[in-house]
């Protein structure tokens, strides 16, 4: 089923807790991704007739089933301890020059749990399905989704009791800033010296001790965090255990794409200041970055110097976010202007303009940008400014989606799913996985939520 070579078992056992997953009553499929298994060489009729591998019932063949060890900043706040309360890396599928983590969430209770019940709802398994796999169809470095399952058992939440899921995520991997930082703390200088070299082998060949992997993974959230803006996408939890060392996306919790665009927009529940608003992003990318560059500090000699050094390598991060956001905006608009750009989005804020459908516009009948406004006369006047300098369309019609996952339709997803019905699910995700055309089937997608339809608060769903 799996070729696993599962070199993150290999490291020492204060890494992790080797575990197997905890088996449920009734597994039952919700989702394979057939496109993700042909790419990792997956037979998926195999994967298909095993559900209960993918709910954690039976444990595939050359896996080393583990939850991993790691610590975070959890919105500023240290927590020393936090690891997979809820998740458990079966391994790491090879094929050909690639691996994979191959990762079961919502699996039962570690060691690390925090007295939870290491279980996961089936609304957040929807969630993290559609936004992660939207997420890579519109070219965004991200975990994705390999298959959902149900369990045929109900896990208790704060809304009451709710039917329960599981869902396989695969990663390049799950090595998280917060994974170096527990060892940092502890003071485990050879622990962090394996995390180093296990990373570098991993995902930054040729990098060159601690400040070549810090160099390397600032150049990838730079890009990231330059792409989620783009898009409107707020991460809303990004937390030093949500970043990983391989500059994907991870832990799709109270994230979500704004309609109406104002820089300061919050949708997590749990972000009462926000900090993790939209605008905040690259700050707190550049925050996280510090956090890793301090756990590495005890590789690095002679503690002055290597605090010297490490600054300055994070001084090049605005550098490197400036340039990505700016290939970004230049894309969005079709010219290289960034003051134009920002005027633009200025207008959007004022005019509550959708941040998707107001660059789609742009990109398809410009004269139509002002019925995205309420302050039209302004939008007409930066419209006409902008079409005197020659926008380049095609570029911007490879960087203005039609569609993506707005809120009101995930939830849409997940309320059906709940009362069992899943057919709103697979048509959402099958629109997802073509965002860059306007179909007829895609049109309702298209539309902001009305009124009464608007989602304001997304949850994490621990």
């Amino acid at each position: 089923m799996f070729a696993f070579d599962n070199s993150y078992a290999r490291l020492p056992d204060r890494f992790y807790t080797k575990m197997a997953p905890t088996p449920v009553a009734a597994p039952a499929w919700v989702a394979l991704n057939e496109g993700l298994a042909a790419e990792m060489g997956l037979d998926a009729a195999a994967l298909r007739a095993a559900p209960q591998v993918f709910a954690g019932n039976a444990v595939p063949e050359g896996a080393d089933p583990l939850a991993q060890l790691y610590a975070g900043h959890q919105f500023g706040g240290w927590s020393p301890q936090l690891g997979d309360g809820r998740a458990i890396l079966l391994g790491e599928h090879v094929a050909g020059d690639r691996r994979w983590d191959v990762q079961l969430k919502g699996s039962g209770p570690t060691p690390y749990s925090r007295m939870g019940d290491g279980r996961a709802a089936l609304g957040p398994v929807i969630r993290e399905y559609l936004v992660s796999e939207a997420m890579h169809a519109l070219g965004v470095p991200t975990t994705r989704a390999l298959a959902a399952v149900t369990t045929g058992e109900t896990v208790l939440r704060q809304e009451g009791p709710l039917p329960g899921g599981v869902l396989t995520r695969v990663a390049a991997s799950h090595i998280r800033v917060g994974t170096f930082q527990v060892f940092a703390a502890r003071d485990d200088a050879d622990a962090l010296r394996r995390l180093l070299d296990h990373a570098i082998a991993r995902h930054a060949p040729g990098a060159e001790g601690p400040m070549g992997l810090l160099r390397h993974v600032m150049r990838a959230q730079a890009k990231l965090v330059a792409q989620w803006m783009g898009l409107g996408f707020i991460h809303g939890v990004m937390n030093t255990d949500n970043m990983t060392i391989s500059g994907e996306t991870i832990d799709y919790g109270p994230c979500a794409f704004m309609e109406a665009y104002h820089p300061d927009t919050v949708f997590s529940s749990i972000d009462q200041f926000g900090r993790y608003a939209w605008k905040a992003q690259p700050d707190i990318a550049l925050w996280n970055l510090a956090q890793l560059a301090t756990a590495l500090l005890p590789l690095m000699g002679e503690r002055a110097q290597a605090v010297e050094e490490a600054t300055e390598v994070l001084e090049g991060f605005r550098d490197l976010y400036a340039e990505a956001w700016t290939e970004v905006m230049a894309a969005k608009i079709g010219l290289d202007d960034m003051e134009l750009a920002m005027e633009l989005l200025a207008i959007m804020a004022e005019g509550q303009g959708d941040f998707t459908n107001t660059f789609r516009a742009l990109t398809l009948a410009p004269e139509t940008a002002r019925d995205q406004v309420t302050n039209r006369e302004r939008m007409d006047d930066w419209v006409a400014r902008w079409q005197s300098k020659g926008p380049d369309r095609a570029a911007m019609r490879r960087a203005n989606p039609a569609v993506i996952p707005r809120n009101h339709r995930v939830e849409e997803a997940i309320s059906a799913a709940y009362a069992g019905d899943f057919a709103p699910f697979h048509a959402l995700h099958a629109v997802l996985a073509d965002p860059w055309q306007e179909t007829e089937t895609n049109a309702p997608y298209r539309r902001p939520a009305e009124p009464g339809e608007a989602v304001t608060r997304t949850f994490c769903g621990t």
